[in-house]
């Protein structure tokens, strides 16, 4: 088993980036101050032109239209930056493609429920002698409970059968959290963390520009992978 860690970025890569963030940056701050000062010049002139010779007006237009077009160019370069930053910087859709078709681990409580069925692993600390498992919808509401039934220190797995308390069996495709309360001999909280365990089929960026890996049908940030084993 092999503990994931962020690959490191070559130092000429970094300093790239750095770069091309820098003279970004740069341009849009030269930007901004011309833009106000062409302004500034603009409504000066506009208050003191002769009434009798007004000023032409497509001249300051085409000014107006240079300036907004400067302005689309620079935003257009900070999306390739961050794109491309994305996909360098050790945790972007390019660098994750290797995991698809590996086994990992991550730490998440949410799953989605698949054929009717959810299965989840959780790490337990040591000295536990009783724990409840609780599953809540994506409403925080709890639809099933019960005790848990391995109380060992390490990993365990926990599996539900999609129903609820009075029996009823929930759709596929819900997302469904687990959480974990285990104590010891002392009524002591023991630790306990869920997690889902799976081969990856998928690796995508999501719109808040996070890149994620699907396990099944449960969707995980790939910054919570703890382990990736080969297949």
């Amino acid at each position: 088993m092999t503990t994931v860690t962020t690959p490191p970025t070559t130092s000429a890569a970094a300093t790239t980036s750095s770069s091309a963030s820098a003279s970004v940056a740069s341009g849009q701050a030269s930007l901004n101050s011309d833009y106000t000062t062409f302004l500034q010049l603009l409504t000066t002139q506009l208050k003191n032109q002769d009434p009798t010779s007004p000023m032409d007006t497509n001249a300051f237009t085409q000014q107006l239209v240079q300036m907004n077009g400067v302005q689309q160019q620079l935003l257009t370069n900070q999306l390739l930056q961050s794109l491309v930053n994305n996909s360098t910087g050790g945790q972007g859709v390019t660098s994750s493609v290797g995991l698809i078709g590996k086994s990992v681990v991550a730490n998440t409580s949410n799953v989605t429920l698949t054929n009717g069925t959810a299965n989840w692993q959780y790490t337990l600390g040591t000295g536990a002698v009783q724990g409840t498992a609780t599953v809540t919808n994506a409403a925080g509401q709890t639809v099933f409970t019960a005790p848990l039934s391995s109380l060992s220190s390490g990993s365990n797995t926990f599996s539900w059968n999609g129903q609820d308390a009075s029996g009823r069996q929930l759709p596929d495709g819900g997302v469904y959290t687990l959480s974990i309360s285990a104590q010891d001999a002392a009524s002591g909280a023991v630790a306990a963390t869920p997690q889902v365990a799976g081969v990856v089929t998928s690796v995508q960026q999501n719109t808040a520009g996070q890149t994620v890996v699907g396990i099944g049908k449960t969707t995980v940030p790939v910054t919570s992978i703890t382990s990736i084993t080969a297949s």
